[in-house]
């Protein structure tokens, strides 16, 4: 497609999600809804056994899906954990397509106790596909930072022949775009009685389970009429923390609200339509789609004053951070919720935040116009040119 095409006519775009988890689903599905003059050709690998998917995703594709790969395409979107590298080696004809890398999250900023990402070999395939894109796209500007400052603390271990200029060529190509989300209208309400609390994360450490139960505890100490909502995606493996919310709930079932995963969608919007805060205690979020979804159904946010979270919400909706100090932050949750309960928290919390700025309708634009940009202006071969 020539510049002047691209600027008025449909693209044809080859996106490729190689782990494709719920957050990535949303945002590759939203992005072929949205930009509905273009053509997507899509490929998505399920997110499971993470040690071989973000290795194996090239030899998966190039040798599996190559007549797929090999179709006329204008541009090429791929997620960070796809293995740009080792795909182009077994489809060199890849290398001449404008390339854009979208950057859900950085293998540099997960907590180190987070044992699946606790090799090199993911933060590599992340700088090396990120040296392929001819654009550089971030969900926030935590996520950017911290991709660029893990860049720089890991050439400076390795022991020669290494490149000068590279986080500087990389910053250059970056630019941040958060997922967006789709927004509804709400009405501020006053806080019911137990105020219902919903906690919507993946029931994993990097989550932050022991703070979970910290305020949790906190809030059966302090007699508050608090209901806890404790949903989200969960695993074969799970932290212990939450067998012993499981056992504390049962113990205080006036705080027990809904446990475990909803699986039908219109009940888990129902859910967040009828709460009155999202909670999370994440200790590491690059953007916190679920939080904002919450938000968007019109949950107060309650989160950590770290990590993304400061880009998105005023101060008044983030408690203290306290980083390592489970019982120090579960004491804060608490502390908000007892002002929740009685009406003196900073701020009129029973108003989310507006949203309207990270909707479909205000995003979907700039991402057409980068992904424009790209084409025009790409020329293949990514940032290795």
């Amino acid at each position: 497609m020539t510049g002047e095409t691209a600027s008025t006519g449909a693209m044809r775009i080859l996106l490729l999600s190689a782990y494709d988890a719920p957050s990535h689903r949303y945002w590759r599905q939203g992005l072929e809804r949205y930009c509905v003059e273009d053509r997507f050709t899509q490929l998505a690998l399920p997110p499971r056994f993470f040690s071989w998917r973000i290795r194996g995703n090239s030899l998966s594709w190039g040798l599996g899906a190559r007549e797929t790969l090999l179709q006329d395409y204008d541009l090429l979107v791929a997620t960070s954990q796809v293995d740009l590298c080792s795909l182009r080696g077994f489809l060199p004809e890849l290398g001449l397509l404008p390339t854009m890398v979208y950057c859900h999250e950085n293998q540099f900023a997960y907590p180190q106790r987070h044992s699946a990402h606790g090799s090199l070999e993911p933060q590599i395939v992340n700088l090396y596909s990120a040296l392929c894109a001819d654009s550089l796209v971030f969900n926030s500007c935590w996520n950017r930072d911290s991709f660029l400052e893990g860049v720089s603390r890991l050439l400076r271990r390795l022991p020669d022949h290494v490149p000068p200029g590279l986080p500087d060529s990389l910053a250059a190509r970056s630019r941040v775009l958060a997922v967006p989300i789709e927004t509804v209208k709400t009405t501020a309400r006053p806080p019911g009685s137990p105020l219902d609390v919903v906690w919507n994360h993946r029931w994993e450490y990097d989550k932050g389970p022991a703070i979970l139960l910290a305020a949790v505890k906190a809030c059966v100490e302090r007699k508050l009429p608090v209901r806890f909502h404790i949903v989200g995606q969960q695993f074969r493996q799970q932290p212990p923390e939450f067998q012993q919310l499981s056992a504390l709930l049962a113990d205080n079932p006036d705080l027990a609200g809904q446990w475990g995963y909803v699986e039908e969608r219109a009940r888990y919007l129902q859910l967040l339509e009828s709460a009155d805060v999202v909670l999370s205690t994440a200790l590491h979020e690059f953007q916190g789609l679920a939080v904002m979804e919450a938000v968007a159904r019109g949950c107060a946010p309650l989160v950590p004053d770290r990590l993304s979270y400061p880009e998105f919400f005023p101060t008044s909706y983030r408690y203290p951070s306290s980083p390592g100090d489970a019982l120090a932050e579960g004491d804060a949750i608490a502390a908000c919720l007892a002002r929740m309960v009685g009406g003196a928290c900073s701020g009129d919390w029973s108003k989310p935040p507006d949203l309207q700025a990270y909707s479909w309708q205000r995003l979907g634009p700039r991402y057409r116009e980068l992904m424009r940009r790209c084409v025009t202006g790409g020329g293949g071969a990514g940032g290795l040119r």
